[in-house]
């Protein structure tokens, strides 16, 4: 397999599961990961936060991990990338106000490269212009963010032409799989799994 080069787009307080499992996940198959997030350089860290769900009428946030960035964005051209990952939490609530993210996001759109996205994360797609006739997903509370947007709004994992979505980090094993297929990313369980 030959390994892609990926953006992911964080920022302070994304969600912990949502930026942590899929820069491991992508990683663990062969793809180069450069996360990036503004105003900040590589080697600095993000503020992760974990949202949980204990029966309250919306989610719970406590502190996750540092999360170490590995590229700078004011360094990065994303023409030099295959996919981008943008994962949800508080900072795309404030991500999305700056135009170099949203003009990053618009170049895998019109180049029609493979994107991620999840729970909050198409706050930035919206702001950026580009969800118009996509079907898709998103945190619930996000839905009319999305179809504002001009996209129909599903309640699960959903894949429509470069468009990964889903509605947090409880979809993450299949939000990732079907990136990895968008990716074209072919994984060889051997003779052994097959005759399991």
């Amino acid at each position: 397999m030959s390994g892609k080069k990926l953006l992911m787009i964080v920022g302070d307080f994304g969600e912990d599961y949502e930026i942590m499992v899929p820069f491991q996940a992508l990683q663990a198959v062969g793809h180069e990961v450069h996360a990036v997030c503004p105003e900040k350089e590589a080697g600095d860290a993000i503020k992760t936060a974990i949202h949980d769900f204990r029966g309250d009428q919306t989610y719970l946030e406590e502190r996750g991990h540092d999360f170490a960035l590995t590229a700078t964005f004011d360094e990065v051209d994303p023409a030099d990338y295959d996919g981008l990952v943008v994962p949800g939490g508080r900072a795309p609530e404030y991500l999305r106000t700056y135009d170099e993210v949203l003009d990053a996001v618009r170049h895998f759109f019109e180049e029609e490269k493979p994107v991620a996205t999840l729970c909050h994360g198409p706050q930035i797609l919206a702001a950026a212009g580009v969800l118009d006739g996509y079907e898709m997903s998103s945190y619930p509370a996000v839905r009319a963010e999305v179809e504002a947007a001009g996209c129909s709004w599903v309640d699960g994992v959903v894949t429509d032409r470069n468009l990964v979505t889903a509605r947090d980090w409880s979809d993450n094993a299949e939000w990732i799989a079907q990136f990895l297929d968008v990716l074209g990313t072919e994984i060889d369980h051997g003779a052994e799994a097959a005759a399991a």
